[in-house]
């Protein structure tokens, strides 16, 4: 019973949630009282931001400075979706970032890494300390509804020189990237924000073509790494990624030999929430070896929460995993978020938008032009 109850208190550092503010009169521009109150006493590993939540640089960090102070022992993850293009949460004020295909297309890794670490640069600015990109996907099936022109390219070589830039960019200014969709979502023709793809793709050939730029992702120190919601059906027919031990426990933790954290999607997407169920996914993921889950709302993340409490009480989910999840999290929290310090506002708007950064933009994108032609 010390074990589940070692394991309740440590549930919390599983997740990543989304807020809005809409409690207690708040907005989403701001932390309204209960969700700092769930953040603290639930001791949450850490947040996501939205477009919903960003007013100007200025605002956004003194928001994340208010998160930061629900924290117990360690910092909390501050993350955000900025890939560039049309995923771009932070847009005024922040320096505007190619989409990945032109950023493939200017075929330069030099100038890859150095748009990577100004863009890392603008958000570290803020306190954002997780990115959600790059995309390792490859953009092998032209009729792909959800990455397209969000890959580096439709080659795995291309895609996976351009992968490690990125890394490489943030790594150096202090922000952890987190490479995206393993085993990969290039080869996909449905959207899992509303339906549940399926890739008939063999693992031989898969080996050869997704794999590859993961492989080398791992190799340049990338210690997050975020799950499809797709079925593999040569590898695992009935299950997702998220939620498949076939493809996470055996696939990229036994062959691959990948150690550090893996990270869900949003576990509010349908492909999860219409076939899996909201309380068991939670159970499902965790089992398959997601050490933190991805809810885009604070609602869903209470009612995952509970269910992953009652779940350990009721013997149906080992407290060791939950416990070894955590512990994958809180290492790499002290590894590369401490010390802590709060951003200082007036400090964080002069770093953002100028016009030295804007510089690496157009060089980005004068070589695509001058490649493509």
């Amino acid at each position: 019973m010390a074990l589940t109850n070692d394991a309740i208190q440590a549930l919390g550092e599983l997740f990543i949630i989304g807020f809005d503010g809409s409690k207690a009169g708040a907005t989403a521009l701001d932390l309204c009282d209960d969700t700092a109150a769930f953040l603290s006493q639930a001791r949450i590993g850490g947040v996501i931001l939205f477009a919903h939540n960003y007013e100007s640089p200025g605002q956004v960090a003194e928001l994340i400075n208010q998160v930061q102070e629900c924290r117990n022992d360690l910092p909390l993850w501050i993350s955000v979706d900025h890939e560039g293009g049309k995923v771009q949460r932070f847009r005024k004020g922040f320096t505007k970032v190619p989409e990945a295909a032109t950023i493939g297309a200017s075929d330069s890794p030099k100038l890859a890494f150095e748009l990577s670490e100004m863009v890392a640069r603008e958000l570290r600015a803020v306190g954002i300390n997780l990115n959600f990109a790059p995309i390792a996907d490859i953009a092998t099936n032209p009729k792909n509804p959800v990455i397209g022109n969000r890959a580096y390219g439709t080659d795995e070589e291309r895609v996976t020189k351009m992968v490690t830039a990125i890394l490489r960019g943030h790594l150096v200014a202090g922000v952890q990237p987190c490479v995206k969709h393993f085993p990969g979502h290039g080869d996909t023709s449905t959207d899992s924000h509303f339906a549940l793809p399926r890739v008939d793709t063999t693992l031989e050939t898969m080996r050869d073509r997704e794999l590859r730029p993961f492989l080398r992702a791992f190799k340049s120190r990338c210690s997050m790494v975020m799950s499809a919601h797709i079925i593999c059906s040569k590898i695992d027919p009935t299950r997702p990624a998220t939620l498949s031990p076939k493809i996470l426990r055996d696939l990229l933790r036994k062959d691959l030999r990948y150690s550090r954290i893996v990270i869900s999607d949003d576990m509010e997407m349908k492909a999860i929430t219409d076939h899996f169920g909201e309380e068991d996914a939670p159970r499902m993921a965790i089992e398959a070896g997601c050490d933190l889950l991805i809810y885009r709302s604070e609602a869903k993340a209470r009612h995952a929460y509970q269910a992953l409490v009652k779940a350990l009480e009721d013997g149906k989910l080992a407290p060791e995993l939950v416990l070894e999840a955590a512990v994958r999290s809180q290492t790499l929290k002290r590894e590369t978020l401490l010390p802590y310090q709060p951003i200082t506002i007036p400090e964080a708007a002069q770093k953002i938008g100028t016009p030295e950064n804007q510089a690496v933009v157009d060089r980005v994108l004068a070589a695509a032009r001058e490649l493509v032609g």
